[in-house]
């Protein structure tokens, strides 16, 4: 088994990330798969995620996850897998109770959840990513036209949903860009470059998949790994010319990542499937 930084995730962790292949399904031909990143328990948001983890944290009356997997399913999207962390049970009954009833959603556990950041989650979901793939930030609302824009984009092994704004902060996952292709992307871009910014919200089709999981893994052997984010492994794909953006000006989106966040994350909701605003749009 490979483990983290020579750290097996049975022993010192009591739960075996593998045991999770009970319940996942096969994937069916020509299937895009959802992978939603959403270990952390978001103390950003304390004291919301004191005794639950932010995937669980209500926005408008129901969980940033429920928001997420209806969005999905609303897109076409059959399956989907959560990884879990802090919580984990929490999230994992949860989607047992309430996910879409035409999506097939279970969680998979990161470990060392509480140790590392998401490049780790990744790592841990590896064997999700065989196949073409959706990878969502746990944190990130999106009404469905996202996700079809994405599936829409102009082939390519990797891209990224962006949205232009004024003016970016150090705390935004910048892009460069070279027309609509990727150069690099990363928080710590100087905010004179940057073209736009990532919502949290990334296809990878055929060989961008595998490389992907490639790059991941061998991230993984440097010990400072535990503290990149996954986009580090975007921005090495980019230097091969291998990532484009879908721009999502426009499209409601919101990051829910501190309690300030949360007044414009209750107005992007309002405009997303099982909302009340949505339901009485539908009906008249």
């Amino acid at each position: 088994m490979k483990t983290f930084n020579g750290r097996s995730p049975i022993g010192d962790r009591s739960t075996n990330i593998h045991s999770r292949l009970a319940t996942r399904r096969p994937r069916q031909p020509g299937e895009v798969h959802a992978l939603i990143l959403s270990a952390g328990r978001g103390s950003r948001l304390l004291p919301l995620t004191e005794s639950v983890p932010k995937a669980l944290v209500e926005i408008g009356g129901r969980p940033i996850l429920d928001w997420q997997l209806r969005s999905l399913a609303a897109a076409g999207i059959p399956s989907a897998a959560i990884v879990v962390g802090f919580g984990a049970d929490l999230v994992t009954a949860h989607v047992a109770d309430r996910a879409p009833s035409n999506m097939h959603v279970h969680t998979v556990l990161n470990p060392f959840h509480d140790v590392a950041d998401n490049l780790i989650s990744c790592w841990a979901a590896r064997e999700e990513m065989d196949g073409d793939f959706l990878l969502i930030n746990g944190d990130t609302l999106f009404e469905p036209a996202v996700i079809e824009r994405l599936l829409r984009s102009r082939p390519a092994p990797v891209t990224v949903a962006v949205r232009r704004k004024a003016p970016y902060d150090e705390a935004d996952m910048k892009v460069q860009l070279a027309d609509s292709v990727l150069v690099h992307i990363g928080k710590h871009l100087p905010i004179a470059t940057a073209a736009a910014e990532s919502i949290g919200a990334m296809y990878f089709r055929g060989s961008g998949a595998r490389a992907f999981r490639t790059t991941i893994e061998t991230a993984v052997a440097d010990p400072a790994a535990k503290g990149w984010w996954y986009p580090t492994a975007v921005d090495r794909l980019a230097r091969r010319g291998n990532v484009r953006v879908a721009f999502v000006d426009g499209l409601a989106t919101a990051e829910v990542d501190v309690v300030e966040d949360i007044p414009a994350a209750e107005e992007v909701v309002v405009q997303l499937p099982g909302s009340a605003g949505t339901s009485r749009a539908s009906s008249e």
